[in-house]
């Protein structure tokens, strides 16, 4: 079941990946979302190297806070809507949206992370 689920995981930042083919700033967020579905398609076959899921992680945990000014902003605006239009109207919209891939993202990996403690690592 496990194993299922990563595989399933690993078709959704697939997906995510692709997604971000037709943004104006695609070459990072490609790779991110790639990396973070190797990430749980080796998950999913009991491959947990530390030094893969340690590096993606700090990735991910460095590129939010830089990202996180964005999301303060938004916040001091009220909470304008994120999740209407595709295209992103404001700044504040698009780096919102950004902070919330890279969360999904980051917890993602850490979880990984704490998975592979417990897994002998190749």
């Amino acid at each position: 079941m496990k194993k299922l689920l990563l595989l399933l995981l690993t078709l959704v930042f697939l997906v995510f990946a692709y997604l971000q083919l037709n943004d104006p700033d695609p070459i990072h967020w490609t790779l991110g979302y790639l990396a973070v579905a190797v990430s749980c398609g080796m998950a999913a076959f009991g491959i947990y190297p530390k030094w893969w899921l340690r590096g993606i992680t700090a990735i991910f945990a460095a590129w939010m806070l830089i990202a996180s000014p964005g999301v303060i902003h938004w916040v001091e605006q009220g909470f304008p809507n994120i999740a209407g239009a595709m295209k992103a109207s404001t700044p504040v919209i698009e780096e919102s949206r950004e902070f919330f891939g890279l969360l999904i993202a980051l917890a993602m990996m850490v979880v990984l992370l704490l998975d592979g403690r417990r897994k002998v690592t190749r």
